[in-house]
């Protein structure tokens, strides 16, 4: 049977055969690819010559491109429209991968050859982004097992094998809660939610199966927006307790008992490479480099928090008893009453915000962004045979008319879907063997439209639009010759720091009044409200740095001792009980649905990289500002040199003091965030 996974790719900008690929073909496909790769990787590591920075640093980044091909498009599948068949497949496959990559890792005549070069990197006469692609080589066998003896290497294959297949089943199982549950209302149940949001509740439960009720879901944009707007106190409770509770309802989909395997096998993972912790491990390689210098960052912004959040939460319950509720304010209150209290300070609230941040609209804003700032132009592709439905494609541009890249634009929630939003590529850039353009695509959840309607936005999804898009920046201006260090492969407390100082560009006046338009009458926000929006920044920051950084803390903590017998519920209670966390603010994410940090380990022990990058980026943003121009082109071309285009070829500490000058302060980000006075 003629497999298109491993037929050459004829589609439009190399895109994958979407239309012709089914099920099927995966693990064939698979079977060919990693066959493949093993070939080439015998033939480095048998080559007689001796090693050299061509026939063994470049030939190891040539191998696997069929397997890199493969494995992006079944991932990405996975992830965004996974059924039954697909997952069964994950399963086995997450266990095969690793098994591979721990052969490759461990391969002891291939890392001696990679070795030799490491040892006399400083004579081979290299360029700086090859000493670069050498040194990280080097340092991922290392970290890999590499040196190990033999015993401990064949434990080492089979903890790696072990946790690829805990973490597949924890994504599984995180999406088995999601998108299984449903709460089904009757008109009489929908008192204080917008037109738009019934609209699209009633599309969702008659796609459903019932037509004629209105349905809220776990996906983010829905969950949220009904504990914002629901006048209903039970009804908030009954979606913030599902909310709260994914992964940890019993049953086959409780991943308690997962986060305790996985755990006690990091730990084993770190103690083998001679680290104390698995937090210690995780962090070697990073911009904070230990634990200590984590929880200094995270100290330095609790305590202001922690004081701001208390005095939100005071004006929260004067709002309940001023209008003369009987109670005290729990978790499944504070956002609506927030947004009362919201209400009333700055005449803001979300339902009458979100006409003025049209899906449509807020993907113009962030593509003109984008065309300011490095000269981008993105023009619609029609026609192209891509995996839903639902997804776009754009074919980016540059000033010239030079493809740039692809981009392709996922942004509805589906029950196939995980949630939440990310950045991903099908294929990356590169200049190996000549220039190769990256696909690059965006995930959102967000909610659909109903009956032709504009899909409206909160200002949290408008934001974690420009958030996402700023990744896609990162992949798509990449500009380096090798595969290693393209786009986002930096270190993990750098890599928010394109997407978080994209954010910014969102509330500049000049954004908002050209694509901030009311989805009905077409006028632009009027000068007062874009006004009421900036004056509230900073407004709820206390609750929002609190959920933020418990998370941070706790990944932390529960990577950072040892995992014997650890029970997530227990002990996420008591390390928020030592944080003296308030009982009205619940982790932004609990750790039995955390899958930033068990979905994988891209973010274990590393949840505090969204803290860290924020000091660089709200540093970062003074720059424009110190400019007085949000577009200054000399700016604009050092970030887009040094930050967006540069990938990994420098050091993250390097790539930033290149752009900048200097190292940051962690000042600006007391600011951004309201914890500290204002620059005069």
């Amino acid at each position: 049977m003629s497999n298109p996974l491993t037929a050459p790719w004829t589609a439009p900008f190399g895109l994958p055969p979407f239309g012709e690929i089914k099920p099927e073909h995966f693990r064939p496909a698979f079977q060919t690819a990693l066959a493949r790769h093993r070939t080439e990787i015998d033939a480095i590591a048998q080559n007689p010559a001796e090693p050299d920075f061509a026939n063994t640093i470049e030939a190891l980044e040539r191998a696997g491109s069929l397997l890199t091909d493969v494995g992006s498009v079944f991932w990405n599948l996975t992830a965004t429209d996974t059924n039954p068949e697909m997952q069964d497949i994950e399963r086995d496959m997450a266990a095969a991968l690793s098994r591979h990559s721990s052969e490759i890792s461990m391969n002891p005549v291939l890392f001696r050859r990679v070795e030799t070069l490491y040892a006399k990197r400083d004579s081979l006469g290299l360029a700086p982004e090859q000493a670069r692609v050498l040194e990280l080589t080097y340092k991922n066998f290392v970290r890999a097992g590499a040196k190990l003896n033999e015993t401990d290497k064949a434990r080492m294959t089979e903890i790696l094998e072990r946790l690829a297949g805990l973490s597949t089943r924890f994504s599984q199982n995180v999406l088995a809660d999601e998108s299984s549950w449903l709460l089904l209302l009757d008109e009489s149940d929908l008192d204080g939610l917008s037109a738009d949001f019934r609209a699209a509740a009633a599309r969702v439960a008659a796609e459903r199966g019932s037509p004629g009720k209105y349905a809220v879901t776990l996906a983010r944009s829905s969950a949220e927006i009904f504990l914002q707007s629901s006048e209903r106190r039970d009804l908030r409770e009954i979606v913030f307790r599902a909310w709260a509770s994914r992964g940890e309802n019993g049953g086959d989909t409780d991943n308690r008992a997962i986060i305790r395997e996985i755990l006690s096998l990091r730990e084993e993972r770190a103690r083998l490479l001679g680290f104390e912790t698995f937090a210690d491990y995780k962090l070697d390689d990073t911009m904070a480099k230990t634990p200590g210098a984590v929880r200094d960052l995270l100290d330095r912004v609790w305590t202001p928090a922690l004081a701001r959040a208390a005095e939100e939460r005071a004006h929260i319950q004067a709002m309940v008893e001023k209008e003369g509720a009987n109670f005290t304010v729990a978790a499944h209150d504070w956002r609506y009453y927030a947004e009362r209290v919201r209400k009333n300070l700055y005449d803001l609230d979300q339902a009458s915000l979100r006409p003025y941040f049209q899906l449509e609209k807020i993907m113009a804003a962030a593509f003109d962004v984008a065309g300011k700032l490095f000269g981008l132009r993105f023009v619609e592709q029609k026609g192209l045979k891509l995996y839903h439905p639902d997804v776009r494609a754009f074919e980016v541009l540059d000033t010239d008319g030079r493809h740039v890249a692809l981009f392709l634009a996922d942004y509805f929630a589906r029950p196939s879907k995980r949630s939440g939003a990310w950045m991903s590529d099908f294929r990356s850039q590169q200049k190996l063997d000549g220039e190769v353009r990256p696909i690059i695509v965006n995930v959102m959840n967000f909610t659909k439209g109903a009956d032709g309607a504009p899909a409206l936005l909160s200002l949290d999804d408008a934001r974690t639009l420009f958030h996402e898009f700023g990744h896609g920046l990162h992949g798509m201006l990449s500009d380096v010759t090798y595969p290693l260090v393209a786009g986002t492969n930096v270190a993990r407390d750098f890599v928010e720091l394109p997407s978080q100082l994209y954010e910014h560009w969102l509330l500049e006046p000049v954004v908002l009044r050209e694509y901030a338009l009311h989805a009905e009458t077409g006028a632009p926000m009027p000068d007062d409200l874009l006004e009421r929006i900036v004056a509230s920044r900073h407004f709820n920051q206390g609750f929002a740095t609190v959920e933020f950084c418990a998370s941070a803390y706790v990944d932390l903590d529960v990577h950072d001792r040892s995992a014997a017998s650890v029970d997530a519920s227990a002990f996420e209670a008591e390390a928020l009980s030592r944080l003296a966390m308030p009982q009205e603010i619940v982790m932004r994410h609990r750790l039995p649905h955390f899958s930033h940090i068990f979905s994988g380990d891209g973010y274990s022990a590393g949840y505090y990289s969204y803290l860290w990058a924020e000091v660089l980026d709200a540093d970062a943003f003074e720059a424009f500002k110190e400019k007085g121009d949000p577009f200054a082109p000399d700016v604009a071309t050092r970030l887009k040199d040094f930050i967006y285009a540069a990938g990994g070829a420098r050091d993250a500490a390097e790539a930033y003091a290149a752009f900048r000058g200097r190292m940051p302060t962690v000042e600006p980000l007391l600011r951004q965030r309201g914890f500290a006075p204002a620059q005069a």
